[in-house]
């Protein structure tokens, strides 16, 4: 399989219009392009897929859509009218933000982000409803938001998250075993914004956020995005380490940019593996060259090379709702 280079993102004083399609007016497909942003895909036991993301009605839950082969989706099909997750009977009333879906035994289990704080709750179903029986959050020190759980090969549970000071920094805790709450003693920084690649416009309040990680053979693959969302640089970098906690070693360059898909605003998403093996990433793009939102659901084949990741040349496409 032909891989392309990882390009560094253009600063933001170039235009590289070479590199991006001419705006026409949308076809009737391109009306039905989802738009979930922050969005994450979890494929059930039977191979059917599961989307979740941040969508236009973040103030009251998270709507599911489902589909058998990952570009065509049916939806939403959540069980509440929709939706698989709201306040009603979970916690949160405003910014229902980047949710993660896993299953363990018979319990699918979604955690999320709910007025900038994280929250887990519990269903019988990818489709819902979630539910907490005590209407809480996972206690942190600060605000902290985008969870994603990693289960290492030993059984220990970690949760990666962000934390809200002095930036969007990317933290790590251990998890306690019923996976409801963190050990804060074991909380450790992994990534902030440093690169020139992740500050592109030179703000004071840095951004790295939306960590994915992998552990494959004995490296440890972290995904995260860097810079402002609405920043047409908004990107997908890749850090390596030998152990959960780090030290995070950076790639020089982001590996999902606005070079190399020829669209603004591309990150903040999740990387699984589909019904065939294959490793997927599975983001959010700007809706056009001039507007932010709604954000356009994404989605490319990665492949593994030289101890780092490629996007498959030619993998590009969005996700349409039938």
């Amino acid at each position: 399989m032909a891989a392309i280079s990882v390009l560094p993102s253009c600063s933001t004083n170039e235009t590289c219009n070479n590199l991006l399609p001419v705006e026409v007016e949308p076809s009737s497909q391109e009306q039905n392009i989802l738009t979930e942003a922050d969005p994450t895909i979890f494929m059930d036991t039977d191979s059917t897929y599961y989307l979740y993301g941040t969508g236009s009605q973040s103030d009251k839950g998270f709507l599911v859509y489902h589909s058998n082969d990952l570009k065509t989706w049916e939806g939403p099909v959540g069980r509440n009218g929709g939706f698989c997750l709201t306040g009603e009977t979970s916690f949160g009333t405003m910014g229902f933000w980047a949710p993660q879906v896993m299953k363990r035994n018979d319990t699918y289990y979604m955690f999320y982000t709910a007025n900038e704080q994280i929250a887990v709750a519990m269903a019988s179903s990818p489709q819902g409803p979630f539910s907490q029986n005590v209407k809480k959050m996972i206690e942190m020190p600060c605000k902290a938001i985008d969870p994603y759980v990693f289960i290492d090969s030993d059984g220990k549970a970690y949760l990666y998250h962000v934390r809200l000071q002095n930036g969007n920094r990317i933290f790590v805790a251990e998890m306690t075993d019923d996976l409801m709450n963190v050990r804060e003693e074991t909380a450790t920084e992994c990534i902030s914004a440093t690169e020139e690649w992740e500050n592109t416009q030179h703000v004071t309040w840095g951004v790295t956020e939306g960590p994915t990680v992998l552990h494959i053979g004995d490296t440890y693959y972290m995904f995260y995005s860097a810079n402002d969302f609405r920043n047409i640089d908004y990107a997908v970098g890749i850090a390596t380490a030998s152990s959960p906690y780090g030290p995070w070693i950076k790639s020089d360059y982001s590996v999902i940019n606005r070079a190399n898909i020829g669209r603004y605003g591309t990150g903040h998403g999740d990387m699984f593996k589909d019904a065939q093996g294959n490793w997927n990433y599975v983001f959010h793009t700007h809706n056009s060259l001039t507007e932010v939102s709604p954000r356009k659901t994404a989605l490319v084949e990665m492949i593994q090379d030289a101890g780092t990741f490629t996007i498959k040349a030619g993998s590009f496409y969005y996700l349409y709702k039938k």
